[in-house]
């Protein structure tokens, strides 16, 4: 399946990447001399994305003024500056603006090294049959800039159980995942957290998983922004 529309969420206020978002978005705090959110649009446009619809919330003006110079994407922008509605509710928000194909829905704050077939990979294997969402998730062995104890536990048919009451998972959640966008259509207009969609599709053995091969990295702080910047600069030809 080639997936041609995404959903980038770029409206968080960016709290912990302060004082690099003290006059800036989070999606504009660079990595390698490149904003966050180029880094995951490069990603998406590269697997087939052709149109992005981004949400936009703190400092909504200075990111919209740097997507236009974008002409490899078509940017829609879904407007939060009102209210900012978390990682759910921006999905919903923008639910009229999505289509009912499936699409990617993606953070910002997700980079990783290597596996450049990573989102064709979650594409193709996303069943709209039995699927609500197929979420790209990197074992625990490969993660920088995570502190979690991992997020999911993935059976062997990539079947997903939120960690819950377990110490551990094995799999930690790269924030980005193909959807049905009609899996929010039940959902209030509202800010919530897209973890409540997730757990309706648990019970209904509808959330599914895919490995990620590379190394992933979280971009949420400025610690783990420097450790990126290492890594990315390390792993760059001479």
């Amino acid at each position: 399946m080639t997936i041609t529309a995404a959903m980038v969420l770029a409206a968080g206020l960016g709290t912990r990447m302060r004082p690099l978002t003290d006059d800036r978005p989070k999606a504009l705090v660079e990595v390698g001399g490149r904003a966050l959110i180029d880094h995951m649009l490069d990603r998406l446009v590269a697997a087939g994305v052709t149109r992005a619809i981004v949400n936009v919330h703190a400092f909504a003006d200075r990111l919209e003024a740097h997507l236009m110079h974008r002409r490899d994407v078509e940017i829609v922008i879904s407007d939060e500056r009102a209210r900012l509605m978390e990682t759910g509710g921006g999905v919903r928000q923008a639910r009229p603006l999505l289509g009912d194909a499936p699409i990617f829905a993606a953070n910002i704050d997700s980079i990783w090294l290597n596996d450049e077939d990573a989102l064709a990979r979650l594409a193709a294997g996303f069943d709209p049959a039995r699927m609500g969402a197929r979420l790209l998730l990197a074992p625990m062995t490969r993660v920088l800039g995570f502190d979690g104890a991992g997020d999911f536990h993935m059976g062997g048919d990539g079947a997903l159980a939120r960690r819950g009451a377990s110490p551990t998972a094995e799999w930690a959640y790269t924030g980005v995942q193909v959807i049905d966008p009609r899996i929010v259509d039940g959902e209030p207009l509202e800010p919530f957290s897209f973890t409540r969609v997730w757990r309706a599709l648990e019970e209904e053995d509808r959330l599914f998983g895919a490995g990620l091969q590379g190394l992933w990295m979280h971009v949420g702080d400025p610690g783990a922004r420097a450790a990126a910047e290492a890594r990315c600069a390390h792993a760059a030809p001479a």
